[in-house]
């Protein structure tokens, strides 16, 4: 068996996808055969997370620790060079196929009680492509008999080939950005009016680097663009935050764009924002989308 399991391919109408049976994660989206998300390998790690679901909580928790209901909580430490607890452990779980379509695959997996983390959660993705692109349909229902803290993040990396980034166009619908400290923790939210991180309208980077979680989103939908094509990315209520990155090459010569719909931020066990409380049978949902628009 390969590194990442089985995978599952589907297609429809110009789009086709894989998704890897380990992480249940999007191992690579096209559009009339050219690569629309980067595409990872069965027998590879995805390198930073490429595709992973992030789960039951996105992105980096200080030192591991948190506090819910008035109980203390110790995570492993699986980014050791910031000391945090990263993006979940969703992505190392062998997930099922429960049903799969030409144009459809859904994935489920329960998040069984552990060290740090003594919940259960019950986890639903419906991949789906048509003439509209890849629509990823998302749910967590509180399987247990006592709340949880829950956050979810999604980790599609945007292809741009050997495109340089520094002539790749972004429009970031978010009114705020997260200021972070050597951990990589947000310490303050700043308004993007007047500073570099200001991607409201569509423009170049040009030398903006980008690892940086933004908030206060003021529409639903980013856009990567370069002479090549224009992709649009979608997002429903139910995420609150992105996080937006762009990696000094992906792969060797491949440029990307990563922007992950997030339900909460980084560290949100522990600040709170937006964080969501599962009472028991309760049931959180959302979507996000992908699609060339020309």
């Amino acid at each position: 068996m390969t590194l990442t399991g089985e995978r599952f391919a589907i297609s429809a109408a110009g789009y086709s996808a894989e998704v890897s049976e380990v992480g249940a994660g999007l191992a690579g989206l096209w559009h009339d055969g050219v690569a629309v998300t980067v595409p990872t390998g069965a027998d590879e790690l995805p390198p930073k997370s490429t595709g992973c679901v992030l789960a039951p909580w996105p992105n980096r928790l200080r030192d591991g620790h948190y506090s819910f209901d008035g109980v203390d909580y110790q995570l492993a430490l699986t980014e050791p060079a910031t000391t945090t607890a990263s993006h979940g452990f969703a992505k190392w779980t062998r997930w099922t196929c429960l049903e799969q379509t030409d144009s459809s695959a859904l994935m489920q997996c329960d998040l069984v009680p552990q060290t740090g983390y003594p919940f259960e959660i019950r986890l639903h993705l419906l991949y789906r492509v048509d003439a509209e692109g890849l629509l990823v349909s998302a749910a967590a229902t509180n399987t247990g008999q006592r709340p949880a803290p829950f956050g979810i993040g999604f980790h599609p990396y945007l292809d741009l080939a050997d495109f340089p980034l520094a002539e790749t166009e972004l429009q970031i619908p978010a009114a705020s950005v997260f200021s972070v400290d050597e951990q990589k923790i947000p310490v303050q939210k700043l308004p993007v009016a007047g500073t570099e991180f200001d991607l409201q309208r569509l423009r170049a980077l040009g030398e903006l680097r980008l690892d940086h979680g933004y908030a206060d989103l003021t529409a639903s939908a980013a856009i990567v663009q370069t002479t090549r094509r224009r992709i649009e990315m979608r997002w429903s209520k139910d995420f609150h935050n992105l996080q937006v990155f762009t990696p000094p090459q992906i792969a060797s010569g491949r440029n990307a764009v990563a922007i992950e719909p997030m339900s909460c931020p980084a560290n949100a066990f522990n600040s709170g924002d937006n964080l969501v409380r599962l009472e028991p049978e309760q049931r959180w949902s959302g979507e996000w989308s992908i699609r060339v628009v020309s």
